[in-house]
């Protein structure tokens, strides 16, 4: 069976068109099953219905009505499945993976381990504690305003707990400079955690799905552990 990593033409449109926001009207489910019958077991049932098998997960296909996806719930189902059944990558003792994901307004984390992939969406307590409105030039740059690390950082500092290898992912749009305020913050206050960064890497948040990002951490986390071997 093939990774989300490895698909590309049209395999890769078809896992792209399934999470795509808003949501496609020309989604076919022939495409959708030559996607499945390459990245997971697809077992036909006597009933016409398909079983789609997947890292543990398991999907039932009914016989479509019409040649595209045409219900919400079907397409929700999709995306479900494929996020469910992404593969977390595992290490000796069970020792979390983290991805930390930075992007407008808050910070997305993804804890893989034995026992799959963990999200936790971190927000301000209110919309308005994003940022603190200072007068002080050092908060304010050409009419910008920036977050306030003791507000939008420590929560995640907390989130990330004690023990564990984090990837930090952020965009080149502006975020990455929010990545490395918060490298350099809990390098000030959080030394220890600071340590178990093992690297930073920019990515278009807007145009790739969960699915991706996970398969691009675990891809770095595998060539991480090349080089330390």
């Amino acid at each position: 069976m093939k990774t989300i990593a490895s698909l590309n033409g049209s395999h890769l449109r078809t896992y792209q068109t399934i999470f795509q926001h808003p949501a496609s009207h020309n989604l076919g489910w022939h495409d959708v099953h030559a996607l499945f019958a390459l990245i997971a077991q697809v077992e036909p049932q006597a009933n016409g219905n398909l079983k789609v098998m997947r890292n543990g997960q398991t999907l039932v296909l009914h016989p479509p009505r019409t040649k595209d996806v045409a219900e919400t719930e079907e397409l929700m189902a999709l995306r479900r499945f494929l996020k469910l059944s992404e593969e977390a990558p595992t290490t000796p003792g069970g020792e979390p993976h983290w991805l930390l994901l930075i992007e407008h307004r808050q910070a997305r984390l993804f804890r893989t381990e034995m026992a799959g992939v963990v999200e936790e969406t971190i927000l301000p307590r209110e919309p308005s504690e994003h940022v603190r409105h200072e007068k002080n030039s050092e908060n304010v740059s050409s009419g910008a305003e920036k977050s306030d690390p003791n507000i939008s950082f420590t929560p995640v500092a907390k989130a990330l707990g004690e023990i564990g290898p984090i990837l930090v992912f952020g965009s080149g749009t502006g975020e990455s400079s929010e990545t490395d305020r918060f490298a350099a913050w809990l390098t000030s206050h959080h030394p220890k955690t600071a340590a178990r960064i093992i690297g930073s890497v920019v990515v278009d948040g807007d145009y790739q799905t969960d699915g991706q990002l996970l398969a691009m951490a675990r891809e770095f986390y595998a060539r991480h552990r090349g080089t330390r071997a």
